[in-house]
């Protein structure tokens, strides 16, 4: 697909449809029809005989009036569709429905019959069609109390509001929002998975499953983790990084920073900002003119040192000798200095202005299991 060539979004200013246009945007897809709700026929009509591409996210989720779910899920699929073949347009159209769309109920039959429209539009207009049906999409910009368990978990976490669970051991599958806009992108260049049924059905991978209650737990603990300065474990792909990205997406924007307990005395400061139980702790040392900080040593815990403003002097002296060893360090070229165990070593600062080093531990301090010495270098 050409980045110029005209693709058209319904829904483009949903949750998913947010999301799309961002990405497409960021990609240089610079040519994009957005159809919303406030729009008329005439302007989707219009848009109908431009497109290379359709993107058809429009939908009705939670209508007062169950008849809705037809006339805003199959009614306006049939429409778009209608215009399609009048403009003799046999551009590809993606089509999202729901996994609920294989139940008995009004909103999934009136996806069932989107599905079924879409199908026999690719079969009379000779166009490809892809069908994706999604289960639960979470991720930025979605709306909570609405049709995401995980916004209104992440809502109602960051504004001190329960997380009301009433089965935690009930699962669900989700997919994230850039997983889904990925797989989207794909198909722009006729890339899709898909199953093996008979009108087969697009796949959005990876899926993650989860229990209500583990969500429950996992995003109410990422407040707690301000307090605690422990840093989430966050392993590439895990669904606890995508739900930590998507939390931080509902602080209110006067929540955006937290403050830090600072320890301070006439020295200087010192100051924890992460710990991890696996990948150790991140600190920062503030220390005046002429002061002196350390003069211990570790038998397994191994330090980081990196001066990023002011000039220092850090010495070592290995416990069983008499040799000091020392490395002058400068804000002006920032270089990391190892700790090594068995070894006494110190910090002084011998500029005029502060010094500022941030210290990296290879654990966490643990006041219950001591591994410092305090000795003179």
């Amino acid at each position: 697909m050409q980045k110029n060539a005209p693709i058209l979004i319904t829904g483009a200013g949903g949750f998913i449809g947010k999301n799309l246009v961002a990405a497409l945007r960021q990609q240089g897809y610079g040519n994009l029809l957005l159809f919303e709700k406030a729009d008329t026929p005439d302007t989707l009509r219009r848009y109908a005989r431009q497109a290379a591409f359709v993107y058809h996210l429009a939908g009705i989720n939670r209508p007062k009036d169950p008849g809705e779910f037809y006339a805003g899920n199959a009614g306006l699929t049939d429409t778009l569709l209608s215009f399609l073949e009048e403009a003799q347009n046999p551009a590809p159209v993606l089509v999202t429905s729901s996994t609920q769309a294989e139940l008995n109920n009004d909103y999934g039959r009136s996806k069932a019959q989107a599905e079924e429209a879409v199908f026999a539009h690719g079969q009379r207009a000779g166009a490809p069609v892809y069908v994706f049906r999604l289960p639960g999409v979470f991720g930025k910009w979605c709306r909570p109390n609405y049709n995401s368990v995980v916004a209104t978990f992440c809502y109602n976490a960051v504004h001190g509001l329960p997380l009301t669970v009433r089965d935690p051991g009930y699962e669900l599958p989700l997919v994230y929002i850039d997983d889904v806009v990925r797989c989207f992108i794909d198909a722009l260049g006729g890339r899709a998975a898909t199953d093996r049924s008979a009108r087969p059905h697009c796949l959005v991978s990876p899926v993650h499953t989860a229990t209500l209650g583990h969500l429950a737990g996992v995003i109410g603990s990422f407040m707690q983790n301000r307090a605690t300065r422990e840093a989430p474990l966050l392993a590439p792909g895990s669904l606890e990084k995508k739900l930590y990205s998507t939390w931080l997406s509902y602080l209110p924007a006067d929540q955006f920073s937290y403050p830090l307990p600072m320890h301070c005395d006439a020295r200087g400061s010192f100051t924890e900002f992460l710990r991890t139980p696996e990948r150790g702790q991140l600190s920062v040392n503030i220390s005046k003119p002429g002061v002196v900080k350390g003069n211990h040593w570790h038998h397994s815990k191994n330090e980081k040192f990196l001066v990023v403003s002011g000039e220092a002097v850090i010495r070592f002296r290995q416990v069983d000798s008499c040799e000091v060893i020392e490395y002058r360090v400068s804000g002006k070229r920032l270089e990391v200095v190892d700790i090594p165990t068995g070894y006494t070593h110190n910090i002084e600062n011998v500029g005029e202005t502060d010094l500022v080093t941030l210290m990296w531990a290879n654990e966490p301090f643990d006041p219950q299991a001591p591994d410092t010495i305090f000795l003179e270098v």
